[in-house]
């Protein structure tokens, strides 16, 4: 059985790398709705984008999808999705899929199975998927976040360094011969509304503050984030100018 649970889409126009790309035009469509027919053929009850600018919301009304207008002052998607849920009234007990705005390609399969993921595990408060890395400037690059994941399969840290470091072989490439693996952190969350709630409420930590990463909040407060291999290939979201380029090839 489905898990049942909402979808929210944060979309900004602020984007530091490239401005404006909520609304890129992509095969003749922005991309934000690209990302919103994602998330409409998975099982989610409802789609939501949660936004700060009108534009955006305007689009929305354009291609028939549903937006709320949120606080310009959030730092951080998880933030805006936060407040969408409050202004949505959602129990504590409900789920809700982070599926940022500048995902086009987004397996629907995989919005359920991080739904599903988080349903079946109680002590959880989030869920997010992996991916296995073999290319050895992709666990090089320190845009690519790593997770190392425990026995249960649970999160036990992120990190955009060389993580787990390889120093029984020397570098990466002996231990990938070797048979050491490494797995990519897919930007792929769903949450309970109380857990998300918890994490609005709390500063900025440390450990997110020097990696740029909001998921070490939950980890330093003690948190525990649920972890599975993606069902099916994640392939990259926008980012740059480049990535934009190359969506526009595959969904042209």
């Amino acid at each position: 059985m489905t898990a049942r649970y909402h979808i929210v889409i944060p979309a900004r126009m602020a984007s530091e790398r490239l401005p404006g790309k909520p609304l890129a035009d992509i095969a003749g469509q922005p991309l934000v709705q690209h990302v919103y027919r994602r998330a409409c053929a998975a099982s989610a009850e409802t789609v939501i984008i949660a936004t700060d600018d009108e534009r955006i919301a305007s689009a929305a009304g354009v291609f028939g999808g549903e937006a709320l207008m949120t606080s310009a002052a959030h730092q951080s998607g998880t933030d805006r999705i936060a407040e969408c849920a409050a202004l949505s009234g959602w129990p504590d007990d409900a789920l809700v899929v982070n599926l940022q705005g500048d995902e086009p390609l987004m397996p629907p399969e995989c919005l359920d199975q991080v739904a599903g993921l988080l349903a079946d595990d109680s002590g959880a408060s989030m869920a997010s998927l992996w991916w296995p890395l073999q290319d050895e400037a992709e666990i090089a690059d320190p845009n690519v976040v790593k997770v190392v994941t425990a026995a249960d399969g649970s999160a036990l840290f992120f990190s955009r360094s060389v993580l787990p470091f390889p120093r029984a072989w020397g570098d990466v490439s002996q231990a990938l011969r070797a048979g050491q693996t490494w797995k990519r952190h897919v930007g792929l969350y769903a949450y309970r509304v109380g857990a998300l709630r918890e994490f609005a409420a709390r500063p900025p930590s440390p450990l997110e503050i020097a990696e740029r990463l909001e998921q070490l909040r939950v980890l330093e407060s003690g948190g525990r984030i649920a972890m599975a291999r993606a069902c099916r290939p994640i392939p990259a979201g926008v980012d740059t100018e480049a990535d934009l380029e190359r969506v526009r090839g595959q969904l042209s």
